[in-house]
């Protein structure tokens, strides 16, 4: 496979920095805004977007974990069943603004997966969705992201992997290219 750095680590930071003061814009103080990162990798998203923010407000952001394992449309599906991650929202939802978290946005199933889950919890207000990478040309479900990271035109055979510095050891984003063997 061919690989291509799509975010070094400098431009990782300094998108994640401009997501956080969309966020701010948006939604001032966080005073009625929740942030809920989709397991697993979402929660990366999440726990560095936090930390940022509460950086740059001086206060606690509440935030949440939520697994989607069980109302993913291709659950039974895997030759090899899929182990749920914890769900930990320990505050209330209902009324409230919601922020979907996650990686990479493709297909959309994922995030419908999250807010059919979300809706277990109660009620909110609204939900809008942060996506790291949107790879926009192969929505099965009309779904976009409020807040985009990075857009990338992708071949569906191709795929795009968020690395963290805490599990791959450096932030970046690789797009993966299989070789053409013709």
């Amino acid at each position: 496979m061919e690989t291509q750095v799509i975010l070094n680590s400098k431009h990782f930071e300094l998108t994640i920095n401009r997501l956080c003061y969309q966020l701010i814009e948006t939604h001032n103080d966080f005073s009625n805004t929740v942030l809920i990162g989709l397991q697993p990798r979402g929660v990366n998203v999440l726990e560095r977007i936090k930390s940022r923010l509460e950086t740059i407000l001086g206060k606690e952001i509440t935030c949440g974990k939520l697994d989607i394992t069980f109302y993913r449309d291709d659950f039974r599906r895997r030759e090899i069943p899929i182990i749920p991650s914890a769900t930990n929202i320990d505050f209330v939802i209902e009324g409230k603004q919601v922020v979907l978290m996650d990686d990479v946005l493709f297909t959309g199933r994922t995030i419908r997966s999250g807010l059919d889950a979300l809706l277990a919890y109660g009620r909110p207000e609204n939900v809008e969705l942060l996506s790291l990478v949107d790879r926009r040309f192969k929505r099965d479900l009309p779904i976009q992201a409020n807040y985009v990271g990075r857009t990338v035109d992708t071949l569906q055979s191709e795929r795009v992997s968020v690395e963290w510095k805490e599990i791959e050891g450096e932030d970046k984003v690789v797009l993966f290219t299989p070789e053409n063997n013709g």
